[in-house]
Formats: structure tokens, C-alpha cells, sequence
């Protein structure tokens, strides 16, 4: 003959205890989700914000030493408003690069052997430039700058390629992106570019 199974029945206590453990777990993956959920809807923005207003580059070459190096981290400013020295990040051969705006289209441009620049019959004032070069430099004096395009150079002028090669040329406001903000990384060297 079977012996009867015998039923353990919970004290009230164990009961209300398990339902606790229950409840927190509950709570524990509703507040998982939520904080999912906000994380998934920040970075969301932040794409959005980087793609449509402020681009986020990181300097890999050394054509705009010794201002930029490489590994620095900038922001940028979308916008079609570029003025002479302004920084600007546009699109070359499927990549995003940084040259600074020289001249605007219908400005006359001359550089001279030893790499001074000379706008419009002015000579250019240009701190940010160390040493002056003629560089890559393969088009005729003096040049005039099309219409709707920009005249670019790289601060390093003897290692840059920029607008002074026929290859790389001016560059047109449908391949501009934006221009320089702000340097945020190195820290150290945090600088606000304007706007």
C-alpha cells in the first residue's frame, strides 16, 4: 500500500515573503526596459543631432598642423555661409575633410614662390600658417575662383593638397558640410572655432 503523500502548506510568511521577490523582480525589469528605452532614444538623437546639425570629426591626416593634430576631436557647424578663414569640413573622394577657406568664387587668387598668398591684390594676413611653401601647386597664376566654389587651403603648406593641385580643385557648396565650431578633444586644448 502507497503512504499518502503528505502536503506541506506555506505559513503566511513565506507567502507574503515570495510575493515580495516576485513584485521586485517585476519592478527590477520595468525599471531594466525603461532605462533601455532612454538609453536607445538618447543615442538616437545624438545621431540625429550629429548627421543634421553638428558633425563630429576626428583629424586623421597632418595637412592643418600645427593647429590640428592627429587624433583631435572637433565639432562642426552645418551651414552654406563660408567666409575667408573660416574651417571647413567637406566631402573630397567619399571623405570628410578639413581645409581653411582662402577665397571666395570671383576672387582672384596669386601665390608666390615662396608661398605667400594674395587675394584680390591683398596680401593675406595668415597667423595660423608656420612656415609658408608653394607646395603641390600645379595651376596657373593668377586664378580665378569659380562661381559658387571656394578656394581651400591646408595650413601645413608643404605637405597639404588642396586647391592649389587641378586634381583636388576648389570645392563647390553642395560638397561642403560645415565649418569648425569647436575642438573637444584633447581637453587641454578645448578651443571655440565661432560659428
Amino acid at each position: 500500500m502507497a503512504k499518502p503523500r503528505q502536503v506541506l502548506i506555506p505559513e503566511l510568511e513565506e507567502i507574503e515573503s515570495e510575493m515580495a521577490r516576485v513584485r521586485r523582480k517585476g519592478k527590477y525589469r520595468q525599471a531594466l526596459r525603461g532605462t533601455v528605452g532612454t538609453v536607445v532614444v538618447v543615442l538616437a538623437l545624438a545621431v540625429l543631432v550629429a548627421t543634421l546639425l553638428l558633425p563630429v570629426l576626428r583629424i586623421t591626416g597632418t595637412s592643418m598642423q600645427p593647429g590640428f593634430q592627429p587624433g583631435d576631436i572637433i565639432v562642426g557647424c552645418k551651414t552654406d555661409r563660408f567666409l575667408p578663414g573660416d574651417i571647413c569640413a567637406f566631402y573630397f573622394n567619399n571623405k570628410l575633410i578639413i581645409k581653411r577657406v582662402i577665397a571666395l568664387g570671383g576672387d582672384v587668387v596669386e601665390i608666390d614662390e615662396n608661398g605667400r598668398v594674395t587675394v584680390n591684390d591683398l596680401l593675406l594676413e595668415e597667423p595660423y600658417v608656420t612656415a609658408y611653401d608653394f607646395g603641390l601647386c600645379d595651376i596657373d597664376f593668377p586664378f580665378t575662383v569659380p562661381l559658387d566654389q571656394y578656394f581651400v587651403l591646408g595650413d601645413n603648406r608643404e605637405t597639404a593638397v588642396d586647391s592649389r593641385a587641378k586634381d583636388f580643385g576648389c570645392v563647390s557648396l553642395s560638397d561642403m558640410v560645415g565649418k569648425v565650431m569647436l575642438r573637444v578633444w584633447p581637453l587641454n586644448r578645448l578651443t571655440y572655432y565661432g560659428m
